[in-house]
């Protein structure tokens, strides 16, 4: 947060520091204000809930506030450095007087970050979905500059970028996949989740890895107060999610799982459901401790899985990752965070033909270990600096057979590979007067090949012309990637700002697909000799305005990216466990831009936001399309999400969104010939045709029962897509039945109006 500068001596000052909590449930509250109110300056607290602050001696007022929470006052006679750790309320809602608070761009016009938004968990679960279910990335896809990847999927584009550029970090452990069902749901269940915040630009030093976005979402810690339980009961889902007390206002635990049933019901329904196997679970563990004023000990995971198939086939795939985490505070005004993640994704597929079955089987392990800094030398900087490393193991792919019969064992194999992913940061958020305020620093990032790996080299043809085998342990392949950082916010009132940023980034790994969703065939890969980083660079430039007394919030970016070391396969790729499948690649270049106008209303009985994008994503690639620029998939000329929530009674809520996007850049057949007998469809240009435009509106309402001593419930019924729009998710050619000769379009789309109805409970 930046506020008013002023000038201090550096004489006689004193730091305050601690940190900021729910008063209910003892949680840590991330990026909370502290001001000094005679002083008018101040700081924030950092993503763990701590802030540190200089002043002269003397006594003042310390105002500490925070979203959705009551502020609280604290005088202070400060005359040496000084621990104050406060606690706030959370609002009540009189009933005489609804009203709902939700994001202020008021903190935007002022905050040095751009191109960042920090979801509001709260708003985001009245949001009406598919089937009901709660999901954090279904309310990010209605953001500018955000769009799904394709009719309800959990995957999304941010700015023109690829789904694989988005790195999703779940209590810092990357997440590889992010998607249950084929796409449908996500990882992430709400009630385990206590912040989300999306960077699309201005990306700050300490990430790193991806060149379109981060996501950076954190679980709850726990009530270390009393104990209790959230949960919900729908359609085809279930949850259930319990906290409390380790010991006492010293540590606390949660333990929150989730199962759909989908199977169960068809089963019931229907014979021929028998032999299908259809759901997911997952599992969310937090624990913590305080050992003291100055140490902290976290432990966080997530285990999640997918079974999908019959007796004849299946795919299955599954996440799971481990944060144990320790926030030490040297003094008041030197923070460290230390963590070592471990993470695991696998998935895989199994068939069976006669007295024939195999299995494919593939994944990507990694294990980390990162150290986060964060200093305040005075009241005008804060400085972040930190290192990390991360060992990636991938595992390209096992052809096995898993018939009883067949001693062969593994059919076919792909070499797996090994890597080391390191960076070390520094930045400093300054503010230099009362108007100008900046954040700039760097990023200095290496990825490292390592044995054992046999390095082969192709010629036109695909042909392997030479070969190098490289030892187990061998450092074989360096690559080095330097990162400059920097945002600016230029205060022009008290109620409008303007901002610009820069960010290079460099990402090391690429998913190779031919699919909208993850399937069995997509393999996650390193940069090797062949395959170089991709590496993005994006400006920005934006103007915030907070209406005070309309109680609106406006914004408008624009922004240009470019990207270089594009992936993409040939025309006509062999990718299925292909060993030689670096022969099979083209490596260009991407650009994309566009302006994004947001309005938004954080408060009152009317909350929402209306959000347009207008942008262009296109590529280029000496090999495909004649070498001319070509639209991406993923290009998408507009882009509008209108987001309501009305609170009609203490009671009822009523709320509702329509989402309308250009169609994706598609390569549909120009013509078609004959050879031997058999129609073939021509194809020219890539992605010169486009789907069909997309849109729906879905409504939900609330209702919330009487609260009866620490047991309350509501029940949510909503409609996704309330006028059947058959937006398609596919097209395909054939030959007409009706007229032999002529080739016409089919179109799949998968939902129609879907009704749902969820109970949720908390004591």
């Amino acid at each position: 947060m930046l506020i008013p500068y002023i000038s201090i001596a550096e004489d006689d000052r004193y730091s305050i520091s601690g940190y900021i909590k729910d008063a209910k449930t003892g949680e840590v509250l991330l990026f909370a204000n502290v001001v000094v109110v005679e002083l008018n300056t101040g700081a924030s607290t950092n993503q763990y809930g701590f802030y540190s602050l200089k002043v002269p001696a003397g006594t003042y007022t310390i105002q500490f506030s925070y979203l959705g929470y009551e502020s609280v006052s604290r005088k202070v006679n400060l005359k040496s450095n000084t621990n104050l750790d406060v606690e706030l309320p959370q609002k009540s809602t009189s009933l005489k007087e609804v009203e709902i608070t939700g994001k202020s761009m008021k903190s935007a016009v002022r905050s040095l970050e751009m191109s960042a938004t920090q979801l509001d968990i709260k708003q985001l679960k009245a949001i009406p979905v598919l089937l009901g279910e709660r999901d954090i990335l279904k309310g990010i896809q209605l953001l500018p500059g955000v769009s799904p990847s394709s009719e309800g999927s959990s995957n999304y584009f941010v700015r023109g970028g690829e789904a694989d550029q988005n790195h999703i970090l779940l209590d810092e452990a990357p997440v590889y996949n992010a998607s249950h069902l084929m796409g449908f749901f996500s990882v992430f269940n709400s009630d385990a989740i206590k912040d989300v915040k999306l960077y699309k630009g201005g990306i700050p030093a300490p990430y790193g890895g991806r060149v379109s976005s981060v996501l950076d979402i954190r679980m709850r810690d726990g009530n270390s107060k009393e104990w209790g339980a959230t949960g919900g009961i729908g359609l085809i889902s279930s949850r259930l999610t319990i906290e409390g007390p380790i010991v006492k206002d010293k540590g606390s635990i949660l333990l929150s799982g989730r199962r759909t049933y989908a199977d169960v019901v068809m089963k019931a329904v229907s014979d021929l459901a028998d032999s299908l196997t259809f759901y997911f679970y997952d599992f969310n563990l937090k624990a913590n401790y305080i050992f003291g004023e100055k140490d902290r000990l976290y432990l966080s995971g997530y285990l999640g899985k997918d079974i999908f198939g019959r007796k004849q086939a299946g795919f299955d795939s599954g996440n799971s990752t481990l944060t144990l985490r320790w926030n030490h505070t040297f003094n008041q005004g030197l923070f460290l965070n230390t963590s070592l993640i471990y993470s695991d994704y696998s998935y895989g597929f199994k068939a069976a033909f006669g007295n024939f079955a195999f299995k494919l089987s593939s994944g990507i392990l990694d294990y980390s270990l990162k150290q986060d800094f964060s200093w305040y030398p005075n009241t005008e900087n804060m400085i972040r600096f930190g290192w990390n490393s991360t060992y990636h193991q991938f595992k390209p792919g096992d052809f096995t057979s898993a018939n009883s019969t067949d001693t062969s064992g593994i059919l076919s194999t792909i070499e797996s590979q090994q890597a080391l992913e390191s960076g070390f940061y520094v930045s400093n958020e300054q503010k230099i007067s009362k108007s100008f305020s900046m954040n700039y620093g760097f990023r200095v990032s290496l990825f490292n090949n390592i044995g054992p790996s046999t390095v082969k080299t192709y010629n036109n043809y695909k042909e392997i012309i030479d070969s190098i085998a490289y030892s187990k342990g061998r450092f074989y392949n360096t690559y080095v990637g330097f990162e400059p950082r920097v945002t600016a916010n230029y205060l022009i009132d008290s109620t409008s700002s303007v901002k610009a940023s820069y960010n290079r980034m460099f990402q090391y790994l690429h998913i190779l697909s031919n699919a909208l969703s993850s399937s069995p065939t997509d393999l996650w890969t390193p940069s090797t000799p062949l395959i170089k980083p991709t590496v993005g660079d994006q400006f920005a430039l934006g103007y915030f305005k907070n209406l005070q007394k309309k109680n609106w919030d406006l914004s408008v970016e624009a922004y240009y990216k470019i990207l270089s070391n594009l992936v993409d396969y040939k025309n006509g790729a062999n990718t299925f466990l292909n060993p030689d499948i670096e022969a099979e690649l083209e490596f260009g270049r991407g650009r994309a831009y566009g302006l994004e106008f947001s309005a938004g209303k954080p408060s009152g009985k009317l909350t929402g936001w209306v959000s347009y994008t207008l942008s262009k994503s296109e590529k280029q690639f000496d090999q495909i399309n004649m070498g001319q620029w070509f639209s991406a998939r993923q290009d998408r000329t507009h882009n509008i999400s209108i987001v309501a929530s009305y609170q009609l009674t203490q009671r009822i809520t009523f709320s509702g969104n329509w989402i309308y996007y250009t169609g994706d850049a598609v390569t549909f057949p120009s013509g078609k010939y004959q050879i031997d007998g058999v129609l073939v469809n021509l194809y020219t240009e890539r992605n010169e045709s486009r789907m069909p435009n997309y849109h729906r509106l879905d409504l939900g309402l609330t209702y919330q029962f009487k609260t009866k001593k620490r047991w309350g419930s509501d029940i949510n019924v909503s409609v996704y897509n309330v006028y059947n729009r058959k937006n398609a998710y596919s097209i395909s050619f054939r030959e007409s039945k009706t007229v032999p000769g002529t080739t016409e379009a089919v179109r799949l789309a998968l939902f129609g109006i879907v009704p749902s109805i969820t109970w949720n409970f908390k004591f």
